[in-house]
């Protein structure tokens, strides 16, 4: 096998499976062509720097441009214009040792200690070399915070607004995770005045990477089947997507997971739907650096704001529009659909709530030394919510403590107590949507299924509440459900909190616990 499904770092033509990078963005072309500057955002590992660098040798190859890739990684972090302009005008140099065009030439000479000009300086050189038009690629570019990307943006404007009279380069991408508009967010609070020639207007147009369709992953896996004769079932690319709603970095890691690790590089052997489940499955439990570096955004206040609601299911605390919102967005966290937040994919849904509560779940390993719910291919999810309640009840004040994300904090205990249950011999199912007041969740085991939703107390309306859940059982084929209320008032007595009703109607059984 010459080839494989890659999971590290941007994708080589010669040596990784890959959907053709540049048809992914047609604009491109027309950008460059017209001489615009602009920006290029999307999530963690979707394939920007494979774009940026296919994008790099296309142009490269042809005899209408020069084309000069630049990761400005190394200047993360430096907010110091003094430093950090010097430490862009090294990025731009390294980028040169092995360019076609520039190797041969003598390096530019770049006079650092006038930081405020050392950018423009240097670009403006390589654009008077480069003998055809110039087009530099900027990865990571907003890894630049503070004075830094201020002098660097003004730089580039500077030599954007003046490029008809000095050589310039004819096109600038700034490429990471966020749109320009959130750059604004590192440099000045919202009170502050950038002035009227903002560094930020200089961008023509904004664009994004879009996941994979489902024709994208079965043209990926078939350049697999072809080198290999490895077969993967319809059934496979329909669970692929629904794991992975197309993302490109989980949808490469299902295959390898699949390929390599579970059927061992056995190429008779086709790849099924149920194989799919298996790897995603893994996926969740190993949490690969790709997953933990997305994750590790959850800490942030601004991630929390607007993840949290979510969670809950709950209308945001603001609007869906602003910068935190997009923010989240941009990040590959959250997706937007139906007018409605929600999790980006089912993987990312399992993995935040799985994070949220791992410390909640290890906890609990003492305090659920056996599970007498359990009993063959059984769960008796009566008598596991019942002893929930008492768990709760001695339990609820000192976890809840331990939550930055303290008003969802009862949902995410409920279910850290669910999940380590029925860990390893089970799933949990979970629907998130903004605004609907409400989480469902379907427990799997062992072939059978049990419908539990998920409310506060002061969104608990129950005529309205008891009819959406016997609806849902209805749709799903189930004949009992489960509805648990949390009443968070410490003015209501633990025997007020604590009740138990069972309400029948048209041969459906629905429990309300409440907590």
């Amino acid at each position: 096998m010459s080839k494989f499904f890659n999971i590290a770092g941007p994708c080589i033509p010669e040596e990784h499976y890959l959907v053709p990078v540049l048809e992914r963005l047609p604009p491109l072309s027309g950008l460059i062509a017209t001489k615009q500057f602009f920006v290029i955002h999307a999530a963690r590992q979707s394939g920007k720097t494979t774009l940026l660098k296919a994008l790099a040798r296309d142009l490269n190859s042809k005899a209408t441009h020069v084309a000069l890739y630049c990761s400005l990684e190394t200047v993360q972090g430096i907010v110091d214009a003094e430093r950090g302009v010097p430490a862009i005008a090294r990025a731009i140099l390294n980028g040169l040792i092995w360019h076609p065009t520039f190797k041969d030439q003598p390096r530019p000479a770049v006079d650092v200690s006038a930081y405020t000009m050392a950018v423009s300086s240097l670009l403006s050189q390589l654009a008077q070399a480069a003998g055809k038009p110039l087009v530099v690629l900027f990865d990571e570019a907003d890894c630049l915070s503070g004075q830094t990307l201020i002098s660097f943006l003004r730089q580039l404007r500077d030599g954007y607004v003046n490029r008809d009279m000095a050589p310039f380069p004819v096109s600038v991408a700034l490429v990471g995770m966020r749109n320009i508009r959130d750059y604004k967010a590192k440099v000045r609070p919202d009170s502050e005045t950038l002035g009227s020639a903002s560094p930020f207007n200089i961008v023509t147009k904004a664009l994004t990477l879009t996941n994979f369709t489902r024709p994208e992953i079965a043209a990926l896996y078939g350049q697999h089947t072809t080198e290999t004769g490895q077969v993967f079932e319809e059934a496979a690319f329909d669970r692929v997507l629904h794991w992975t709603c197309g993302q490109p970095w989980l949808v490469n890691a299902l295959a390898r997971e699949c390929v390599e690790e579970i059927l061992n590089s056995d190429f008779t052997q086709p790849v099924t739907g149920a194989l799919i489940d298996q790897a995603a499955e893994v996926l969740l439990r190993r949490r690969d650096t790709h997953i933990d570096s997305l994750l590790e955004r959850l800490k942030e206040p601004r991630v929390r704001k607007i993840l949290e609601p979510v969670i809950l299911g709950t209308e945001p605390v603001e609007s869906t529009l602003s910068d935190d919102c997009q923010y989240v967005l941009d990040l590959g966290l959250l997706k937007r659909e139906d007018r409605a937040l929600k999790p980006a994919n089912p993987i990312y849904a399992e993995v935040i709530l799985r994070t949220l509560s791992y410390d909640t779940q290890d906890s609990m390993g003492r305090s659920i030394a056996t599970t007498p719910w359990i009993d063959g291919d059984r769960l008796d999810m009566t008598g596991m919510l019942r002893a929930f309640q008492g768990f709760w009840r001695e339990n609820s004040e000192i976890w809840q403590e331990r939550y930055e994300y303290r008003e969802a904090a009862p949902h995410i205990i409920l279910q850290a107590f669910l999940q380590r249950v029925i860990n390893g011999g089970g799933q949990i199912v979970r629907e998130f949507a903004l605004g609907r007041q409400r989480i469902d969740l379907l427990v799997c085991w062992q072939g059978s299924r049990y419908a539990l939703e998920l409310k506060m107390k002061n969104q608990y309306r129950p005529e309205a509440a008891h009819a959406q859940l016997f609806g849902y059982l209805d749709r799903m084929g189930l004949t009992e459900g489960w509805l648990a209320v949390f009443d968070r008032d410490p003015a209501v007595s633990w025997e007020a909190k604590l009740t138990w009703q069972t309400l029948v109607s048209e041969g459906k059984t629905l429990h309300v616990v409440g907590l």
